[in-house]
């Protein structure tokens, strides 16, 4: 991914933003024993492998598999503590890489608006049944008004919004790119474009900028650090992996972070969570999921009869992006896994490479 270092200020300013320190280590569990590290700290309580009858001696594997495959990040929690934190090589400025230092999310991002949606239906700003031109304005698309009309929120979450994603840049939000493919909720694929305006939604709902209602509603509460930033189309969030732990924690709580309650339509997650329409059932509201009958892959219109992740607990649900991206959740296990990195393949979205680190945490994780 182009990185534009225009924007490496306000890396170094959210980077010396985050130098307050808070050494409170009593910090509560939720009702299911979840840590959850205090806000605006540094702390964050670790477990020994040994402690949890893990089998350290593979640990080696699953780290030479991790630098060999350009990772900069990877963090494993249980129960919301720190069981595996490794970092490796250079980040966006070039200095070494640890727990304060910035990457980007790509398209794993899009399930922090996921949740935003979510809560902006929650706040009574809007509806995901509604039709996405009340927000977005009409002529979004260049579809007449009658089709443009039957495109809603929903299509948009699920990647079902039958617009053409074969131009020579799918990932084109002006209305010229955005031609009929097919009728909404008939088709799923893999489209930057149609995901990247629910920003337009949240904003044209709320009457505030998509980064301020995140910011106040997600980011702060939870104690995230990081910005959003446009590169060409995409808008790309940016923040240093314990961030996206934190997001983790949180979605795995069920909305809550402890004991304070960030989205409460538990509904809302679920759905998000499971298979939200029967094309491709390996995905929810612009999350990936796990233990599926099939798969569509991104850029491919075939299904496939297998698991998203054949290595993985059938239960495990995640957000991944491009160059290996990648935030796990097994509410199962009550495990968190994080990986952020250059590619360590080729594909759209690391499915191998993700297979790859499970097969290896198999032998490291003993429940």
């Amino acid at each position: 991914m182009r990185i534009i270092f225009i924007f490496m200020f306000i890396v170094i300013f959210f980077n010396a933003c985050d130098k307050f320190k808070n050494n409170d280590t009593d910090w509560p569990q939720s009702e299911d024993g979840l840590y959850f590290p205090p806000l605006n700290s540094s702390t964050w309580q670790t477990i020994a492998m040994d402690s949890l009858g893990w089998n350290k001696n593979e640990l080696p594997e699953l780290l030479n598999l991790l630098e060999q495959g350009d990772t900069r990040a990877f963090i494993v929690l249980k129960n919301g503590k720190i069981v595996i934190e490794e970092y490796w090589g250079k980040d966006l400025l070039g200095q070494e890489f640890d727990k304060n230092s910035t990457w980007y999310w790509a398209s794993a991002g899009k399930t922090l608006t996921s949740f935003l949606i979510g809560q902006a239906q929650e706040d009574g700003f809007l509806n995901i049944d509604e039709r996405s031109s009340k927000y977005l304005g009409e002529g979004w698309t260049s579809l007449n008004k009658t089709d443009e009309d039957k495109i809603k929120i929903i299509h948009q979450l699920t990647m079902t919004t039958g617009l053409d994603d074969g131009g020579l840049n799918f990932d084109c939000t002006n209305p010229e790119c955005l031609t009929l493919k097919a009728a909404p909720g008939n088709r799923w694929s893999y489209h930057n474009a149609p995901y990247t305006l629910l920003d337009g939604i949240i904003t044209g709902a709320t009457n505030q900028t998509f980064e301020s209602y995140f910011n106040k509603r997600l980011r702060d509460p939870i104690g995230m650090k990081g910005f959003w930033n446009y590169l060409d189309f995409n808008h790309i969030y940016f923040s240093d992996a314990r961030s996206m732990a934190r997001f983790g924690l949180t979605v795995l709580n069920n909305g809550k972070w402890e004991d304070q309650i960030i989205l409460d339509d538990e509904d809302y997650l679920e759905k998000a969570t499971n298979s939200s329409q029967n094309l491709n059932p390996s995905y929810g509201y612009l999350w990936w999921l796990n233990g599926k009958e099939k798969i569509i892959y991104p850029g491919l219109q075939l299904s496939f009869n297998k698991n998203l992740t054949e290595n993985a607990p059938k239960d495990m649900f995640a957000a991944m992006g491009k160059n290996g991206q990648l935030l796990n959740i097994v509410p199962s296990m009550n495990i968190i896994v994080v990986r952020m990195g250059d590619n360590p393949d080729i594909s759209l979205v690391p499915v191998n490479y993700q297979n790859d680190i499970w097969e290896i945490l198999n032998k490291i994780i003993t429940e």
